[in-house]
């Protein structure tokens, strides 16, 4: 197989690999694996805790799906077991779920002040440093942020407020991602490999109404009293004519001109929503965030289920850019 699997860093399983799957989505900080495995009787055995990764020979599109002779690449490292279950009838099964080790950053709490100025950058290398998770190069996103209290709740919620108020304030799509190097910031659609996606299996078009926003006030920040009206900014209206008026209102203490609030506004107004499914060979490379191509668009990876074999299969949620803004990073 073209799969391999290593615990510990000395325990090679692959004659013990029955099924092999990793899953990748922008609602989740961590990379998942989950491993099927036949467990003979002379093995050490898996536990909680202890490392492991799964590396792959990258799909070749030219090849007939990988290269003779292809060279390992980490899929999913540093990773960490994190579930093990286990069945024993005429043979033991062991099902194993793995994460890569931003995990941590998702299951652990911590409070931190952090003063006005800062970029979501500069405070991933302040919570890597306070839990000794290695950096790998971690872009400059540029955007200075207001002054954040964060009371307890996960680091990973901290990452994700930064990351949101960046792209609110009018800054660059990034999300946290693991390397064999160590975390990073990924930004999206960023990727230089941009797959065409064929040999399709299915692959389903969702058009709706939902979250579409067609009008979109702005009112200040500063209170008024209970007997006034909150002050309106800006108004900004969009495709009315064609879904009639949704309308939002959006209030942000940054927002303090006229100028500013339209521009906030206009930011806000979204059209139709359109998603896809698509289910084809697997390109066992593409997470989510990634930009691919499919049916002439370009579009971004919310999600991937990857079924790894030769030939493997893979089950990708797409979104345009802009829907992914909106729904990941503008909470709309």
């Amino acid at each position: 197989m073209s799969y391999e699997v290593v615990l510990q860093n000395k325990y090679y399983l692959r004659e013990l690999v029955e099924s092999l799957s990793l899953k990748d989505s922008l609602d989740q900080i961590s990379y998942q694996g989950t491993i099927g495995l036949s467990i003979p009787a002379s093995f050490p055995g898996i536990e909680p805790g202890q490392e492991i990764r799964i590396s792959g020979v990258p799909y070749n599109g030219a090849n007939g799906g990988v290269t003779s002779g292809g060279k390992m690449v980490p899929l999913l490292h540093p990773g960490v077991v994190w579930d093990c279950s286990s069945t024993l009838k005429q043979t033991k099964r062991m099902t194993v779920t793995v994460y890569d080790r931003t995990i941590y950053l998702a299951k652990s709490e911590d409070e931190y002040l952090f003063p006005s100025g800062g970029t979501a950058a500069q405070r991933l290398r302040k919570y890597a440093a306070d839990w000794g998770i290695p950096l790998d190069t971690v872009p400059d996103t540029k955007t200075k942020l207001k002054k954040a209290v964060y009371r307890p709740q996960t680091l990973y919620n901290m990452i994700l407020s930064d990351l949101k108020e960046t792209v609110k304030a009018g800054g660059d799509m990034y999300i946290p991602r693991m390397t064999p190097a160590g975390l990073t910031l990924f930004k999206i659609g960023s990727n230089k490999v941009v797959w065409k996606l064929e040999q399709l299996e299915e692959a389903t078009q969702t058009r709706t109404l939902e979250g579409t926003v067609t009008r979109v006030k702005v009112i200040g920040a500063e209170d008024r009293g209970d007997n006034a009206p909150s002050k309106v900014l800006a108004v900004a209206s969009g495709e009315t004519a064609n879904y009639g008026v949704l309308q939002r209102i959006m209030q942000d203490e940054n927002v303090k001109t006229a100028g500013a609030a339209k521009k906030f506004a206009e930011s806000m107004l979204t059209g139709q929503q359109q998603s896809y499914t698509v289910t084809c060979i697997d390109l066992n490379t593409i997470r989510a965030g990634d930009k691919v191509n499919f049916n002439g668009l370009n579009l971004i990876v919310t999600s991937v289920s990857h079924e790894l074999g030769v030939p493997g299969h893979m089950t990708l949620e797409l979104a345009t850019i802009n829907d992914v803004k909106r729904r990941y990073f503008l909470d709309l």
